[in-house]
């Protein structure tokens, strides 16, 4: 049972945690034929789409209605108003979905009210479906914007199921942030052996995946229709991945009737074999020869790997579901966390993190802790590289950005495959610094074995 510690600090002089907002853009992203706007100044939208385009390596269709000083004293629907009918006229989205930023949540203003004003009274708008999330900077990180922006989809969207409307072989899939499109497809691909249809609420894994289409598209290449959303309650289960999809999960078994089942994170052996049980539960048939022997590589893959976990000192900083995720991982491959930060305290499972303390903080508090506790491996995003060279220990990059590094989208972490390509890249990074050896250290080694060998012949031991 860890302790909750929170951060003295005045300020986060190393930031941990990306933007609530930013959280529901990406949300957003992952629907066919969408625009994220996000409600409030400029400069916030200017640095979420850096953030977002470094990270995916991708176009990111991401707008604003540009609150300006005039604005924040006298009101934003005007821009709101102005910002949806030109982005309709220019990009003629399918999906809007608006995120609010500090800056308009501050003001107290009735965005909600607004908004059916403007789509009451604008024809133009009325072929379009308008989603509003209400995603304020200084409440919670990115775990949470995605969440409040999939539970605003389902609320706006999904068709209550009616006493007469028959179940399909469907599965929803409601996926967390630190789900890549990798790890999307994998969860796809094992749906599917078991004779199911996944829908995946939101599907980035259609849309940032790295596809380039033959002409220009200035909205979402790809992601899960508003058709096929509008349908969810047609499923016969609902499977969530992480403790910040339990709210949209919950509202949807709400709406539709459909039962829901949280899975803490898809990486490891046990959280795996849960996913893969759950499906051969609803599909009724055993498992396929496929997943059976990924399962039997991923024991192997344990088996080979776990000399070079075992009493490793790590230090995680992260979001909630990742940082608890991660934690559960490396323990079951023999390694100790000494050190956990994570962005928020807005989960009940990170007081299972099997360490002394989790700091709410940044990446200040974790270059402290891991100092302090001697860590081997630095576990976070690429903002902590700086971390790891001034504490001269290994960085495995992961979560959100990680914009210095190929590849990131396609990574693949979840289930038995991912699980053996992470356990291959952490023992990799061990391996590779068993490699580096500078001469002083080989003549400290020779001391060692010297001041044994001195102390076995003076004790009557060899």
């Amino acid at each position: 049972m860890a302790d909750i510690i929170y951060s003295r600090k005045s300020l986060a002089t190393n930031p941990l945690k990306s933007s609530t907002p930013l959280g529901a853009a990406l949300a957003y992203l992952g629907i066919a034929g969408s625009v994220p706007l996000l409600h409030g100044a400029q400069g916030c939208t200017s640095f979420a789409l850096v953030l977002a385009v470094r990270h995916t390596k991708e176009a990111i269709p991401m707008q604003t209605t540009a609150i300006d000083e005039v604005a924040t004293v006298m009101g934003g629907a005007e821009n709101l108003e102005e910002a949806l009918l030109n982005l309709t006229k220019r990009m003629k989205p399918r999906f809007v979905g608006i995120a609010t930023t500090a800056l308009m949540e501050t003001r107290g203003e009735d965005i909600t009210g607004d908004l059916k004003l403007i789509t009451a009274r604008r024809s133009e708008l009325q072929n379009v479906r308008i989603v509003l999330a209400k995603t304020p900077d200084f409440a919670g990180a990115l775990e949470d914007g995605w969440s409040k922006a999939v539970t605003a989809i389902i609320d706006e969207i999904v068709e209550p199921r009616g006493p007469s409307v028959p179940l399909y072989q469907q599965v929803n899939i409601l996926p967390g942030v630190h789900q890549t499109p990798g790890d999307i497809e994998w969860i796809v691909e094992t749906v599917e052996s078991f004779g199911l249809v996944p829908v995946v609420l939101p599907d980035v894994s259609g849309s940032l995946d790295g596809t380039v289409p033959d002409h220009y598209i200035p909205t979402t290449f790809g992601g899960i229709s508003v058709d096929a959303i509008l349908r969810m309650g047609r499923a016969r289960h609902t499977i969530a991945i992480g403790e910040h999809m339990r709210a949209p999960a919950e509202r949807l078994a709400t709406r539709t009737g459909v039962p829901s089942t949280v899975l803490p994170t898809l990486t490891g052996l046990g959280p795996s074999d849960d996913f893969v049980a759950l499906l051969s539960e609803i599909a009724d048939c055993p498992a396929p020869a496929r997943l059976r022997r990924q399962r039997s590589q991923l024991v192997d893959a344990m088996l080979d790997g776990h000399f070079y976990f075992g009493s490793k000192r790590v230090a995680i900083g992260a979001d909630p579901d990742l940082l608890t995720g991660l934690a559960a991982f490396f323990t079951s491959m023999g390694a100790d966390i000494v050190a956990a930060v994570s962005s928020t305290a807005n989960s009940p499972l990170l007081a299972e993190v099997p360490t002394a303390r989790v700091v709410i903080g940044d990446l200040l508090d974790l270059e402290d802790s891991a100092a302090a506790a001697g860590a081997d491996l630095l576990v976070t995003h690429s903002h902590g590289r700086q971390v790891s060279e001034r504490l001269g220990i290994p960085l495995l990059r992961i979560g959100f950005p990680v914009f210095d590094r190929l590849g990131t989208m396609h990574r693949c972490t979840a289930g038995y495959r991912g699980t053996r390509n992470l356990i291959f890249e952490v023992a990799n990074i061990v391996l590779s610094g068993l490699h580096s050896h500078a001469p002083e250290d080989f003549a400290h080694a020779k001391l060692i074995i010297e001041e044994t060998r001195h102390v076995g012949a003076t004790s009557g031991t060899c």
